[in-house]
């Protein structure tokens, strides 16, 4: 299977490295490449993690608590919506991120730290961390100390800001 290797560059100089999957999910590959060679993701944060589960970044900043950013929505790549996608959210697994409308996913993903397969068929997988290290740094993630902000819960305590997104 054809492959675009990526990076995850954090300011703190962790790094999580991930094989995207066009065959699987065009739309959602040539939108998250697109949004990276934009610089689209620098500054922003992983805002939403859950031990056990998920750490979804690639929509919020921290600027005195966090400010959305958004960019424009893209067709939901999955099963439930008529898109032949068989990849399972296993532990290392990248998806978008969305709403309850199946169209909604624009900027934001998650990485699963665990398996998730009842995700399968509702959200877009595209791609998987392509090593152990990269598959530790977000399970490491997803264990940090989180509160609630406004109504966001899930929030880090300490910012998780994505430096970049290199697409090699």
């Amino acid at each position: 299977m054809k492959t675009i290797n990526t990076t995850i560059k954090f300011t703190d100089g962790k790094q999580i490295r991930l094989a995207l999957y066009p065959e699987v999910a065009p739309i959602t590959v040539e939108n998250f490449v697109k949004l990276a060679k934009e610089n689209f993701y620098n500054g922003l944060c992983f805002h939403r993690v859950i031990k056990d589960f998920m750490i979804q970044g690639g929509g919020f900043e921290y600027r005195d608590g966090l400010v959305h950013k958004t960019s424009q929505s893209i067709k939901g790549e999955f099963m439930a919506n008529g898109v032949d996608n068989r990849l399972h959210h296993a532990p290392g697994v990248i998806s978008m991120a969305r709403t309850n409308i199946p169209d909604s996913a624009s900027s934001q993903f998650f990485i699963c730290v665990a398996d998730c397969g009842f995700l399968d068929g509702q959200y877009a997988a595209f791609g998987m961390v392509r090593d152990q290290e990269s598959l530790d740094a977000a399970i490491a993630i997803s264990k940090v100390k989180t509160t609630r902000w406004t109504y966001y819960d899930d929030v880090p305590v300490e910012p998780i800001v994505i430096e970049s997104v290199l697409v090699e």
